[in-house]
């Protein structure tokens, strides 16, 4: 763990021309009290304790800076927001988890980083996260980075707090900040909030800026908040979305003032919501879980109805060609473009470097997709396998699922429980449960909401939605949050046991 004590201008000066009002619900108590304790929390739980490995560097002066933006009656009023490190912030070296960025201080904040302080967000420190946001192997173990080690499951230190968002996602659990922010290709925010007990939020792509964050995907990569509840998902999301002239498919977004707005008065009277039941699984613990939140759903007037869905199988065929080509288009570019000399310069010269440092970045896992994605080069089969996935997702998919069935929204389980951290094997998921990457390929937004446990274990409910529907997805998302009758567990901050012993 490593701190840093910056000079940084006073606050008052950065939101002097662009000073957000504050919104009516209730503010931060003592923001710089509540930013003194989240700092506490992360010397006894993360730098010592179980060592949860979730923050690899945090601001010590984060209270004077919280004080500051509460005083100055900002949206955000103070609170502490921790940042997934592979979105740059100008304090501190951005790496993506790989020692071949250790030395990355771009100096720069990401536009919704910039937009995050001009709300009167605090950023708190980066956390860790799956290496390279989990595209460098098949067979990685998630949450584990060369530059942040292996990061824990607050729920059970011994089990997985799935990746790529991981730090952000554990973080959160164990009360280290008010709100998080992590990115997401295929699960990356979804799977860590469900795992970790939490709200996730993907959002429409466009939504949210992704200039300056290390990329994997140009159609898919978006960030995302992560919180303990529905509003407060949405109250970060509007601090950090807008448009950027740099990343054109935010120009094209449709976007609200104010996503809190109607949360706490939403309804679901008569709302039709789509029930992927063939994305259940075959857990018996998990369908029960389930089956609690659809009578949750009911008893808050929703119409039920069951979708039948199957993903073909030319969509896994196309998916993985389309990743790995705008891997290297995308991450070429961005290397290419970083301030200064030092590091790599292209995916290339990343590869030759794991190649010379084996021993540090390879000795659980290889970088096969890596070494794929250098040779995924024939444009016409891209763009081809894009219009695919586009079709089977999109017109094919969720569009086709909510018009068929006349239904505003799809449902299903996020993710199955935490599995038990491998370094040698890998990660083995639950099989068939969830269905997000339908919303991920698609670039349609996503909420996961706690919905209970299994062996005090956390498990999400997903809603998603169509293009452009974040508002009303995070209002469904906060309609259950309220509905919801499962007990949801806590963290143990240790090993996990059967109930009872």
């Amino acid at each position: 763990m490593t701190t840093y004590r910056l000079a940084r201008p006073a606050l008052a000066l950065l939101l002097a021309t662009t000073a957000l009002p504050a919104l009516a619900q209730e503010a931060v108590p003592d923001a710089a009290a509540a930013a003194e304790a989240q700092i506490e929390r992360i010397r006894t739980l993360d730098d010592a304790g179980p060592k949860l490995n979730a923050v690899i560097v945090y601001e010590p002066e984060a209270a004077n800076y919280a004080n500051e933006a509460e005083e100055a009656g900002t949206r955000l009023a103070g609170r502490t927001v921790l940042v997934k490190d592979n979105v740059e912030t100008s304090e501190w070296p951005t790496t993506a988890g790989s020692l071949a960025l250790a030395d990355n201080a771009t100096g720069r904040d990401a536009p919704m980083i910039a937009l995050l302080r001009r709300s009167g967000g605090v950023v708190l420190g980066k956390t860790n996260l799956s290496e390279w946001a989990n595209i460098r192997s098949n067979n990685s173990t998630s949450g584990w980075s060369g530059v942040g080690g292996l990061t824990k499951n607050p729920y059970a230190t011994d089990r997985n707090s799935c990746g790529s968002s991981s730090g952000s996602g554990a973080a959160i659990a164990a009360g280290f900040a008010w709100g998080a922010i992590g990115t997401e290709t295929n699960g990356s925010i979804t799977c860590p909030a469900s795992i970790n007990g939490l709200v996730g939020f993907k959002p429409s792509v466009g939504i949210v800026s992704r200039t300056h964050v290390v990329p994997i995907s140009s159609t898919q990569d978006t960030a995302g908040p992560m919180t303990r509840t529905v509003y407060d998902a949405a109250l970060l999301l509007t601090a950090i979305a807008g448009p950027d002239q740099a990343d054109p498919v935010t120009l094209e977004a449709k976007r609200v003032a104010d996503y809190t707005a109607g949360l706490n008065t939403a309804s679901l009277q008569g709302v039709r919501i789509g029930v992927l039941r063939g994305a259940v699984g075959d857990r018996p613990d998990v369908k029960a879980l389930f089956e609690t939140a659809l009578a949750d759903l009911q008893r808050a007037g929703a119409e039920l109805v069951d979708v039948e869905y199957e993903a073909p199988g030319e969509l896994w065929e196309a998916s993985l060609p389309v990743l790995l080509f705008e891997l290297r288009v995308e991450m070429d570019k961005y290397l290419a473009g970083r301030p200064g000399t030092g590091g790599p310069r292209s995916l290339a010269e990343v590869v030759a470097f794991n190649t010379a440092n084996a021993d540090k970045e390879m000795r659980w896992f290889n970088q096969d997709l890596f070494e794929q994605a250098l040779t995924t080069t024939d444009a016409e089969a891209y763009a081809k396998n894009l219009a695919t996935l586009r079709r089977l997702t999109r017109a094919e998919g969720i569009d086709k699922l909510l018009s068929q069935h006349k239904v505003t929204f799809l449902v299903a389980p996020t993710e199955g429980p935490a599995w038990t951290t491998d370094l040698v094997n890998g990660d083995h998921f639950s099989g068939g449960i969830g269905a997000g990457y339908l919303a991920a390929i698609a670039g349609y937004p996503h909420i996961t909401v706690p919905m209970g446990g299994v062996e005090g274990l956390p498990i999400g409910l997903s809603i998603m939605g169509g293009q452009w529907q974040d508002h009303a997805v995070l209002k469904a998302g906060a309609v259950f949050e309220r509905a919801r009758t499962a007990k949801l567990p806590v963290p143990t901050f240790a090993p996990w046991k059967p109930a009872g012993e």
